[in-house]
């Protein structure tokens, strides 16, 4: 057990593709660069390209046999607005972006899979390859399926993987119904009255309100969400005046709220928006609350769940396949694809030793020891889905 050896073959090849991703990080719906490397790399394997889905997404396509079967396995592409802080000799080339996710090497892991399914053509069906932008709060993946992607690319089943520091290389975690939480951003727009920063009784103040509006919602979660139904709400940012002396007419609260069901995100927003209101108008101020659902829950299937945990298991060894992961509070626009097809979503290990860190961490780096481990899973997939009639 353990890596597909044809794919541990061309390892420095996954390497040196995850490298060079890394060294030129794009951000959402700007992938061009990253778009065309793609797309001359699933071109040259042998696969049917095709552009523009979802703005910047790819598709690739591969048929053998005469199955009308079909398999969808799915990575992302986009970066960070972060500042690298790393010395490594691929980092980033281009100020204020980083690969901090491991988008990098996921779609490299996606890549080697193509090589491979390309080379063999070990299955009867379809398999559509799908490179997703845009995953970090923009859309993409609600992007591209509005673009039509499931009417134009038919899949039975959809899988996709993304990398988890702190679990060992060679590991696997997932677990079935909700996994990922849904998130939402909110802007609250507090209005009072201005007035100089010595006669405050001729004006209403919008940082008070702003201050009694941002602590009145830490009892969202703790008075108004039941105690089983996890969830989370912060405040992240709060901006208001650019005087001393001045007392400003407007002040500005943003943050972000997430919760495993789509019930309880709207709970949030409806006591959000009646706090809000509410404390303002006892000011005399006003308060307007827009409050935007950018991820629904990423729920696994049952079946798919058990099916993508059993094929690791067969690579890797069921010790080394944890089906009963946590709940990650954390959103992921897979779950767009997930709302239309069936299929599951799986963590893969990316190292457990010292040194390390989290994603969204301007010191992260994608283990280039994990990229034969999802390149075989992502093989493995196709080929058990879509197997060869005996």
């Amino acid at each position: 057990m353990g890596v597909v050896e044809r794919i541990a073959g061309f390892r420095d090849d996954l390497t040196s593709w995850r490298r060079d991703i890394h060294a030129h990080p794009e951000l959402g719906f700007e992938e061009q660069r990253t778009s065309d490397l793609v797309a001359t790399k699933l071109a040259e394997f042998g696969f049917e390209v095709f552009r523009g889905i979802g703005r910047t997404g790819v598709v690739g396509r591969l048929r053998a046999g005469a199955s009308p079967h079909a398999i969808g396995l799915r990575a992302d592409m986009d970066a960070l607005p972060i500042q690298e802080a790393t010395n490594l000799a691929y980092r980033s080339r281009h100020e204020g972006r980083m690969h901090a996710c491991g988008h990098d090497g996921h779609t490299a892991m996606l890549l080697g899979a193509a090589r491979y399914l390309a080379e063999t053509r070990n299955f009867d069906g379809t398999v559509h390859l799908i490179f997703q932008p845009a995953e970090e709060g923009l859309g993409g993946g609600e992007a591209m399926v509005e673009d039509g992607l499931f009417e134009r690319f038919p899949c039975d089943a959809i899988f996709g993987m993304h990398n988890r520091p702190g679990l060992a290389i060679g590991k696997f975690q997932i677990r079935t119904g909700p996994m990922m939480a849904g998130g939402a951003y909110f802007d609250i727009a507090v209005t009072g009255r201005g007035a100089h920063g010595a006669r405050p009784e001729a004006g209403i103040d919008p940082v008070i309100i702003a201050s009694h509006i941002t602590t009145a919602l830490q009892t969202v979660v703790s008075r108004n969400v039941r105690p089983l139904d996890t969830a989370v709400l912060s405040v992240t940012q709060i901006h208001a005046g650019d005087a001393y002396n001045v007392i400003p007419e407007q002040a500005f609260i943003r943050g972000t709220a997430r919760a495993f069901a789509p019930e309880t995100l709207a709970l949030i927003e409806q006591n959000m928006r009646r706090i809000a209101s509410g404390i303002a108008s006892g000011f005399g101020g006003t308060a307007e609350v827009k409050f935007r659902i950018l991820f629904p829950p990423l729920v696994n299937d049952a079946a798919e769940a058990e099916f993508i945990a059993d094929t690791a298991a067969e690579l890797v060894g069921e010790d080394n396949v944890n089906r009963n992961g946590n709940l990650v509070m954390a959103s992921e626009d897979f779950s767009y694809m997930l709302n239309r097809r069936p299929g599951a979503y799986i963590q893969i290990g990316n190292g457990d030793g010292t040194g390390g860190c989290e994603v969204h961490n301007p010191g992260y780096d994608f283990n280039d020891e994990a990229l034969p481990f999802g390149a075989s899973l992502f093989v493995r997939l196709a080929e058990r889905k879509l197997a060869p009639p005996p």
